[in-house]
């Protein structure tokens, strides 16, 4: 038995069990239920015989604000936030505004969306770039930008850092010595990636060495696993490189876009990439994905600029892009309502949720030092994690265990969260704050008692 591997008190363990599922039954019975039929990733996510039990998703009713209720009745404060997406709290009224004046308008797909250009417009105004173009997603977004920097450059070879994430589009799907990371991927797909060590000195001497191979670089500035890692001095050097070698660079802004600051981690670390991606924020809550970038690589999707009543034409060579709802209108809707209150608050929102988020992660790490416990946490603006070394700290064992459980303990305390990535939206008051850092401390307490975590007087782990 793992519990057994790992030393860990079976009876306490057992009674945890119990108790969480009793609370959240209709939850476990929803997912055993549609399991045969609903292929789902999320709900075997981290599979380990130890928890194995309560590994089964909530299912949410409804949100509001901070808030969401699942289908047991149980309210929680929402860490989660649409994996970034909910930057103002669920549901907020003037999304929903949009959204239904949208519905009432109808939801025509095939003709131009009236929205479009202003949202367009908003864009290129908040990240400073000169063409936008809609998607879907963040995965097919960064799909088009790789696509396009390929057509553009000619060439095949693509960089990726360690640590990244880029959504599911296999060509991105890779790991070092060019290998698929999972099956299904193949080999061929991820042989002109390049994955190298994010932050060393040594994968810009790579990037000099291949330049003439390279399509791109592509880059999530502050990786949502390592919050606490935020290179300023190599983004700038890899700007840097990438300019005077002539290879578009490609920010991945999916997590930091609109969130860091109004013109996101391009503007906080002041860098303008040649390509951008985003969504989550954007969006309201509906899906969208962004590209964005220098009118010399957007030209790639439509040909460039041309005018009526003269002989100019489409210059530049164009690659494929396509989709049926890529500019959907109610997604259109949304990000209207989303940029017109960004652009009417202006970076005093960011501002002031950063450094609530600081000041949130300061307190846990704080008591977390008092308590000797080997937990600490970091954030880049309103994102927060454990903080990490950049090593795979899941190959111990004990660790990994309890942190599990402490994982489960705050959901069984009402707050919704996962182990990477969290997020605090302006929906979120000094109450939920105070709330988590309590309930944190409330199951601490717990796992103390239960023999589980070390007590004061006991540093070691």
């Amino acid at each position: 038995m793992i519990g057994e591997a790992v030393n860990l008190p079976q009876k306490y363990l057992e009674r945890f069990i119990e108790r969480y599922n009793n609370s959240t039954r209709t939850s476990k019975q929803f997912t055993q239920k549609y399991r045969p039929i609903l292929a789902d990733s999320r709900a075997s996510e981290g599979f380990n015989f130890f928890v194995k039990e309560m590994l089964y998703p909530i299912v949410a009713k409804r949100s509001l604000g901070s808030k969401i209720w699942d289908v047991d009745g149980n309210e929680y404060i929402d860490l989660i936030m649409g994996f970034g997406i909910n930057l103002f709290g669920h549901n907020p009224p003037f999304i929903k505004e949009a959204l239904q004046e949208q519905l009432e308008l109808g939801i025509q797909i095939g003709p131009q969306i009236e929205l479009v250009g202003e949202v367009a417009q908003l864009i290129c105004e908040f990240t400073q770039m000169e063409r936008v173009t809609f998607s879907n997603t963040g995965t097919e977004a960064v799909m088009t930008a790789v696509r396009v920097a390929r057509a553009v450059t000619g060439r095949n070879k693509i960089v990726l850092f360690s640590g990244s994430y880029h959504g599911h589009f296999d060509g991105t799907l890779a790991k070092a010595q060019s290998v698929p990371i999972a099956p299904g991927v193949l080999p061929n797909f991820v042989a002109d990636i390049l994955v190298l060590d994010y932050g060393n000195p040594q994968s810009l001497e790579i990037i000099k060495a291949y330049q003439n191979e390279l399509a791109a670089v592509l880059v999530e500035p502050v990786q949502t696993l390592r919050p606490n890692f935020q290179p300023k001095k190599f983004l700038l050097q890899l700007r840097q490189v990438t300019k005077e070698s002539r290879i578009p660079l490609i920010f991945d802004e999916m997590v930091t876009g609109f969130r860091i600051h109004p013109g996101g981690a391009q503007a906080y670390f002041g860098i303008q990439a040649d390509i951008a991606t985003y969504g989550k924020i954007v969006g309201g809550g509906m899906p969208i994905g962004i590209i964005a970038g220098k009118a010399a690589y957007m030209d790639a999707i439509d040909g460039g600029m041309w005018h009526y009543g003269d002989e100019s034409s489409p210059q530049t060579k164009k690659t494929f892009f396509a989709g049926t709802h890529c500019k959907h209108p109610l997604s259109i809707a949304a990000s209207l309502a989303v940029l017109k209150h960004l652009k009417n608050e202006g970076p005093a929102l960011q501002e002031r949720l950063n450094q609530r988020t600081s000041q949130f992660v300061e307190t846990l790490n704080i008591y977390f030092e008092q308590e000797g416990l080997p937990i600490r946490l970091a954030n880049f603006g309103s994102v927060f994690g454990p903080a990490s070394s950049g090593n795979d700290d899941s190959s111990d064992s004990a660790f990994s265990a309890i942190m599990d459980l402490l994982f489960y303990h705050l959901i069984h305390q009402g707050i919704l969260l996962r182990g990477v990535g969290n997020f605090l939206s302006t929906a979120h008051t000094d109450e939920d704050c105070d709330r988590i850092i309590q309930a944190v401390k409330d199951s601490v307490e717990k796992m103390q008692q239960g023999g589980f975590l070390p007590k004061l007087s006991s540093k070691a782990f």
